[in-house]
């Protein structure tokens, strides 16, 4: 048999027929009739839709036309030579697998088809037609893979894209949230009359659950509370802004009837009503109070909170006392007002638990027991606070914290 037969009758050989099979559409492109249609009637036999093309012009046209998924080509053929079809193939579809099967046997040809992007080199006469299966399905694999890349980093670039545009909208939007509570919060410092009044909150993300807020109630009082709405970040904030609004209209409501009474204990009320019927899934823990300028008393009450208000005054500082459930849990909750003749030199200090993750100690009772030794050494003033905690250089806080402190006649 010559080499020519033994090229063109070959049985399937053993050594790839575990390879698995791949539905794909094959060009086949050679000026030799008899080699052209005796490699398309094997790799049609292994599963293949093959094209033919007689010359590389041709060839070009029909895989213009039919868009196929791997090239198989001679060197040496008429019109245009199989390196100058390469190119032009490269050109148009650059991850397209082009396999050379050649009887020219020239190395220089071989590295230049390589060079312009031929996936292989094979040499006529093939010893076993097996030996082109299975490098157009290596070929083929590889092709696949590089596609699944392809489409792999286009997704990822799409949802970076995606994020990037998600981050930012979260970011303006954190930035308007941010704003809004800012400009919720009152002044501080802010005196009047007798009393002074300021505030810290640092938040643990970019929105703070936490809030504290003083107003005068009418031509006597003055009201102020300190919140910590459960949870963190936006959730917790917009809570925040429930509150203020709350507290307003309340506030209003108060100012319309022309009512007497202004208590902490119907305005915690008033406030955890509110939450229940939201159904917001959030509970508030709160300290509020009312002063009654004339007769220096200060009636409060506690909903929940710890920990509770240190009360300093030059040499000493304490706990007042006070106890309740926090506000938007329980609808049968109830709150009880409790009054004390404030000293004429004092401060008052509130407080949201984040700042007990500043404490030394190993239990929560233990942190509790040294806080108002803490207020005592910091002079009761926002300023001492501020420096005993090292809260200009806190770094990441696993909660917000908040303090607010009113004070009258301390220097």
């Amino acid at each position: 048999m010559s080499a020519l037969q033994t090229f063109l009758h070959q049985p399937k050989s053993a050594p790839f027929a575990h390879m698995q099979k791949i539905s794909a559409t094959l060009l086949i492109i050679d000026d030799d009739d008899v080699v052209r249609a005796s490699l398309a009637a094997y790799l049609e036999d292994s599963g293949f839709s093959v094209l033919q093309a007689g010359n590389g012009q041709q060839g070009l046209q029909v895989f213009e036309q039919q868009q196929p998924d791997l090239v198989i080509c001679d060197l040496r053929m008429p019109q245009m030579g199989g390196l100058e079809l390469i190119r032009q193939i490269s050109e148009r579809e650059p991850q397209l697998p082009v396999i050379v099967v050649s009887g020219a046997g020239v190395m220089s040809d071989a590295v230049e088809a390589l060079r312009l992007g031929a996936a292989d080199y094979l040499i006529k006469p093939l010893e076993d037609l097996a030996v082109l299966e299975h490098s157009v399905r290596r070929a083929l694999d590889r092709s696949h893979l590089v596609q699944e890349n392809q489409r792999y980093r286009e997704k990822l670039e799409t949802a970076n894209r995606e994020l990037e545009a998600s981050l930012h909208l979260l970011q303006e939007d954190q930035t308007a949230g941010r704003q809004v509570q800012m400009n919720m919060l009152p002044e501080s410092p802010w005196t009047l009359g007798e009393f002074a009044f300021e505030h810290q909150i640092i938040p643990s993300l970019y929105l703070s659950g936490d809030f504290a807020d003083y107003f005068r109630v009418d031509e006597r009082r003055i009201a102020f509370y300190l919140a910590d709405v459960s949870g963190h970040g936006a959730s917790s904030a917009f809570v925040t802004v429930l509150l203020k609004f709350m507290t307003t209209r309340l506030l209003f409501e108060f100012k319309r009837s022309k009512q007497r009474e202004f208590k902490p204990s119907q305005v915690l009320s008033h406030i955890n009503r509110g939450l229940i019927n939201c159904k917001l899934g959030k509970h508030v823990t709160m300290v509020g109070g009312v002063i009654d300028e004339e007769t220096g008393l200060l009636t409060y009450a506690v909903g929940g909170h710890l920990p509770l208000p240190v009360l300093y005054t030059p040499g000493q500082a304490r706990y007042l006392e006070g106890r309740g459930l926090p506000v938007g849990l329980f609808d049968e909750a109830t709150y009880q007002d409790l009054v004390i003749e404030l000293p004429e030199q004092f401060s008052l200090t509130l407080m949201s638990d984040g700042i007990l993750d500043l404490l030394p100690g190993d239990t929560l009772k233990d942190k509790e027991a040294g806080l108002p030794d803490i207020v005592k050494t910091a002079g009761g003033s926002l300023d001492g606070l501020r420096q005993r905690f090292g809260l200009a250089t806190l770094g990441e806080m696993p909660d917000d914290i908040a303090l607010l402190v009113l004070s009258r006649n301390l220097q």
